[in-house]
C-alpha cells in the first residue's frame, strides 16, 4: 500500500481530495492507471490531494470496504459524495468529469 500526499499550501481554501486507487499487482492496466492518476493530480490538484494505492494481491480484504468489483478502480473518498471510476484512467476528460475536478485553467474569478 503506497500513500502519496501533497501538503495543502497556506492560504488556500480550496477543496482537499482523498483518492484511493485499487490495483492488482503490476499489470499493464494497473501501472497505466497509477501513472495517469499521478499526472492528473500533479496538473489539477497540486498541493490539495492524498493518493493511496492499494494492491489487492497484497491486501485483498481491503476491497470489501469500498465494494470493489473490478480493477483498477479509483475511489474519491473526499470530497463527498464518494465517486468511483473503473479502468486504466487513460481518458483524462472522463476522469476529471467523473471526479468532478475542474481543469486547472478553469479557475473562477472572485
Amino acid at each position: 500500500m503506497d500513500t502519496e500526499s501533497a501538503t495543502p499550501e497556506q492560504g488556500q481554501n480550496e477543496e482537499y481530495w482523498q483518492l484511493r486507487l485499487y490495483v492488482a499487482g503490476q499489470t499493464a492496466k494497473s501501472v497505466a492507471a497509477i501513472a495517469n492518476l499521478k499526472k492528473y493530480c500533479a496538473q489539477h490538484l497540486q498541493g490539495r490531494y492524498q493518493l493511496e494505492v492499494i494492491d489487492l494481491l497484497v491486501n485483498p480484504q481491503l476491497a470489501e470496504g469500498d465494494q470493489i468489483l473490478a480493477i483498477p478502480t479509483l475511489v474519491r473518498k473526499v470530497p463527498v459524495p464518494i465517486r468511483k471510476i473503473i479502468g486504466d484512467l487513460s481518458n483524462e476528460e472522463r476522469v476529471l468529469v467523473g471526479l468532478d475536478i475542474r481543469p486547472a485553467g478553469d479557475k473562477v474569478a472572485h
